[in-house]
C-alpha cells in the first residue's frame, strides 16, 4: 500500500514539475514576444462600461483613473443596481469631478441572477460609440490604458483583447496571497491554455474590449451565468472570432483583505471553472508539487530520493515565480518569496473544495450553480 501510494505522489511530483517548467516557458515567450508593441495612433471613440456594487478599497483612484486616460474621444459609464448602494455618493462626485467623460445610472432593476452583466446590458444599450470596453471597478489603469488595448482591435488582427491583473506592490498578507494566485498560478495557466488551444478561448472580467457588432454576432451578455466573461469568450472563439491577452497587466490590490476572503473569492473561481471546463478541471491534479513533498517524504521514510525530488520541485516552482514576476515587471513582490508555501497550500485546498458544491458567496449574496454555469439564487 506504501508503496502505491508513493508511485502516486511521484507520478503528481514529476507531472508538476513538468507543469512548472510549461509555466516558465510560455509566460517568458509570451512577454518577450509582445513587449515591442506600439499602441495604434488611430482615434476612434470607445465607450467603456463598468458595473458596480459596494465600494472597494481605493475605489476613488481606481475609478479617477479610467476617467484621466490620454485619448481624445471616450466616455465612462457606471451602472449601479441598488439606489442605496454605498457607492452612490462617492459616483456622484465622480460625475462633478469628470463631467465630460462621465455618466451615472442608478437604480437598474435586474434583468438576471447575474447583477454585474445585468447592469452592463443597461450600459451597452446606452452607450454612444461601436469600440467597447468592459471594465471592472476594483482595477487601477495608466493613462494609455484605452489606447493598449483597443490597438489590436484597431489594427484589425484581433477581434476581442482581454487583459489580466495582479498586486504590483501589495502591503498586506492577503492582497499579497492573491496577488501571486494571479501572478504565479492563473496567467501562467491561461498562457500554457492558450498554447495547447491554439489561440485564447476565454475572456477575463476586469476588461473586455470588442465592438457592438462582434458582441451581438455572438451572442452578446448572458444574464444568468456565472463565469459570464470566461463563456463570453468561448462564444467568440466558437465563432469564429480571435481573442487575444493583453499584455498589459492591470494593478489590482486587494488591500487589506484577509485569508478567509481570499479563500471565498477563490473558492467561487473554482467552482466556476469546473463548471465552464467539465473534465480538464480534475488535470489541475499537477499543478501542486509543491504540497506533495510532505507526504511523499513521510512515507518514504526520508528516503535519499525522496528528499532530492523533493528539494528539485521546490527549486524549480521557485524559478518559475521568479520567471512570471520578471516577466510581469512586479519586483516588488520579490519581498513576498516567503508566502509561496501557504500560497501553494491554500491554492490546493481550494482546488479540491472548488471539485465538489454548488453554492458560491459573490457580492453579499449566495448563489447556486447549476447545469452549464446557470445561477440561481440559493434558497
Amino acid at each position: 500500500m506504501i508503496i502505491t501510494l508513493e508511485i502516486i505522489f511521484l507520478t503528481l511530483m514529476l507531472g508538476s514539475v513538468l507543469f512548472y517548467i510549461a509555466c516558465a516557458i510560455c509566460t517568458d515567450q509570451f512577454f518577450a514576444s509582445t513587449q515591442q508593441q506600439i499602441p495604434s495612433n488611430q482615434d476612434v471613440p470607445v465607450s467603456i462600461m463598468v458595473s458596480v456594487s459596494g465600494l472597494d478599497e481605493g475605489a476613488w483612484e481606481n475609478w479617477s483613473s479610467l476617467c484621466k486616460q490620454n485619448y481624445p474621444n471616450y466616455e465612462v459609464l457606471f451602472g449601479v443596481t441598488d439606489p442605496k448602494d454605498s457607492a452612490v455618493p462617492l459616483l456622484k462626485k465622480l460625475v462633478a469631478t469628470f463631467p465630460d467623460q462621465v455618466r451615472l445610472f442608478i437604480g437598474l432593476e435586474p434583468r438576471g441572477v447575474n447583477y454585474k452583466d445585468s447592469n452592463l446590458s443597461y450600459l451597452l444599450e446606452e452607450s454612444q460609440h461601436e469600440v467597447i470596453i468592459f471594465a471592472d471597478g476594483d482595477i487601477r489603469v495608466n493613462p494609455d490604458y484605452i489606447r493598449t488595448v483597443v490597438t489590436p482591435l484597431l489594427d484589425g488582427k484581433v477581434d476581442v483583447v482581454t487583459s489580466a491583473y495582479i498586486g504590483y506592490n501589495p502591503q498586506y498578507l492577503g492582497a499579497a496571497v492573491a496577488s501571486f494566485g494571479r501572478c504565479v498560478d492563473f496567467i501562467p495557466s491561461l498562457l500554457i491554455a492558450r498554447r495547447l488551444d491554439n489561440g485564447l478561448r476565454l475572456t477575463i472580467g476586469v476588461t473586455i474590449a470588442t465592438l457592438k457588432s462582434t458582441l451581438a454576432d455572438f451572442g452578446g451578455l448572458h444574464l444568468n451565468r456565472i463565469g459570464s466573461d470566461y463563456n463570453l469568450g468561448k462564444r467568440a472563439a466558437q465563432a469564429g472570432y480571435k481573442v487575444e491577452l493583453s499584455p498589459h497587466i492591470l494593478e489590482w490590490d486587494t488591500g487589506r483583505e484577509n485569508l478567509k476572503q481570499v479563500f471565498t473569492r477563490e473558492l467561487r473561481w473554482a467552482r466556476t471553472i469546473r463548471y465552464n471546463r467539465g473534465a480538464q478541471y480534475y488535470t489541475m491534479v499537477f499543478c501542486y508539487g509543491t504540497v506533495y513533498c510532505i507526504p511523499l517524504l513521510l512515507l518514504s521514510g526520508f528516503a535519499g530520493w525522496a528528499v532530492a525530488l523533493c528539494l528539485t520541485t521546490i527549486m524549480i516552482r521557485y524559478m518559475q515565480v521568479l520567471v512570471s514576476i520578471f516577466s510581469m515587471n512586479c519586483p516588488k513582490l520579490l519581498r513576498w518569496l516567503w508566502i509561496i508555501p501557504l500560497r501553494d497550500s491554500l491554492s490546493f485546498i481550494v482546488w479540491v473544495m472548488g471539485a465538489f458544491g454548488q453554492r458560491i458567496y459573490w457580492r453579499g449574496r449566495y448563489l447556486r450553480i447549476e447545469g452549464d454555469g446557470v445561477i440561481s439564487p440559493w434558497k
